[in-house]
């Protein structure tokens, strides 16, 4: 499993100077192509994906396969929602395995934009989830709606990135210095001097949106001067349609003939930007400083011998309606056994993305109107623990626990799956 806290990679490009790319999924045919240009690049990559792209594919349907590649991979791979609307979009976004996520308020007044962006950062933080922020207006949009906001760049002021940062608490920003997206038709005229004051003021990974115009050696200023994450889209669209005409000109006919060309055009470009950027060769020593990223199973097993069977049942679920609903929460499974004999009749099978989250939803006010008005008084027999759900190589070291319990070592390379415990490591409730 090589999927990785993405605050850790970034931080890490930060110090070392180099800028990790964020490239969009604009649809499932990339997928694949990226995550080959990374292996052969042996660099850490982001995966950026957005629900206004749900017309290139069904985002529900498509992120277990988004969250199965990086899984999967051999190199440092994080999952980001790119554009996030706000709150909503952000826990959903969570739900279905993303452990970043960015939510622009750029085109919002100052206090607007802090207020929508604190706001995320709160939910996600008890999540354990990275959130980018974005502050200054990019002309145009990315993807493929560049004329949706035309006019000129909103630059980031040294002022309000300041106190953007220090009252929304976000990892990264996302500034606006003269950058424009791929799909518009403005040039980059870029403020240097702005940018590198942002950088010596804040300290923490920029991110830059719009690749317009951009040379080699404007990717490699930006990148001394703290860009660390470069959002790369509409050159990948291009390539592909470029690659699908270039294709039907030559009398492919077939839908995959068509597309047969797609996978590598793209595939290189990105691997192109992975070297010009600094991440080649990098995947080693970023996954050596990351901590990976690990969903929690809550575990509850339990007796409610006072309930009829129909009761029991509504608790179940009015627990699942309202528990799947707390941000972090991925998924709510309930049972009951098949083995008579068993201790514990009946149990509740709660994914958490993060251990971050075990104290988030121990306290989270839905919870416990829950648990004390429908479950605890039904079950007071019952047992519950915490346990990392991890991939793990046969003979791997064991890792401790904060609790004082000890997990086998998580593995950061493929592991074939009959050699995948579901749950490993211990933690009991206090």
């Amino acid at each position: 499993m090589a999927l990785v806290n993405m605050n850790d990679m970034l931080h890490h490009a930060h110090r070392n100077g180099y800028a990790v790319g964020a490239f969009e999924l604009a649809t499932l045919d990339f997928l694949d192509a990226i995550m080959a240009a990374a292996e052969t690049a042996r660099a850490p990559v982001i995966l950026s994906v957005t629900e206004s792209h749900a017309n290139g594919f069904n985002f529900d349907l498509a992120m277990p396969a988004v969250e199965a590649a990086a899984q999967r991979a051999t190199v440092p791979v994080a999952i980001h929602l790119d554009r996030g609307a706000g709150p909503d979009a952000a826990t959903k976004a969570i739900r279905l395995g993303c452990n970043s996520v960015m939510v622009d308020g750029s085109h919002l007044p100052f206090g607007d934009n802090l207020y929508a962006t604190r706001a995320v950062v709160q939910l996600a933080h008890a999540c354990g989830v990275a959130v980018e922020g974005k502050l200054g207006h990019t002309p145009g949009d990315e993807g493929e709606n560049a004329e949706r906001h035309p006019g000129a760049p909103g630059y980031t002021t040294l002022a309000e990135a300041k106190g953007f940062v220090e009252r929304t608490g976000v990892d990264f920003l996302a500034v606006s210095v003269g950058t424009v997206p791929g799909c518009a038709k403005d040039k980059p005229k870029l403020d240097w001097r702005r940018l590198k004051e942002i950088n010596a003021a804040l300290g923490i990974p920029l991110v830059i949106h719009g690749c317009t115009g951009l040379t080699d050696e404007h990717y490699r200023k930006l990148i001394t001067l703290g860009v660390a994450k470069i959002n790369y889209c509409c050159t990948l669209s291009d390539l592909a349609t470029n690659s699908i005409r270039a294709a039907a000109k030559s009398g492919a006919k077939s839908y995959t003939a068509l597309l047969a060309g797609v996978r590598d055009a793209v595939s290189r470009e990105v691997e192109r930007c992975m070297r010009l950027w600094g991440a080649a060769g990098r995947a080693a020593e970023v996954l050596a400083c990351c901590r990976p990223w690990l969903n929690v199973e809550h575990v509850v097993a339990y007796n409610a011998p006072n309930l009829a069977e129909g009761e029991l049942r509504a608790v179940m679920a009015e627990g699942q309606r309202v528990l799947a609903a707390i941000p972090g929460v991925r998924e709510v499974e309930v049972g009951s056994v098949a083995d008579k004999s068993a201790r514990y009749r009946h149990c509740w099978l709660i994914r958490f993305a993060s251990s971050t989250v075990i104290e988030h939803y121990k306290h989270h006010p839905a919870h416990v109107a829950f648990a004390d008005r429908l479950f605890r008084p039904a079950a007071a027999d019952r047992f519950t623990a915490d346990y990392i759900v991890v991939g793990v190589k046969p003979g791997a070291a064991a890792l401790p626990l904060t609790d004082g319990a000890t997990s086998a070592a998580p593995s950061l390379s493929p592991v074939p799956a009959d050699q995948q415990p579901r749950f490993t490591g211990l933690r009991l409730p206090g």
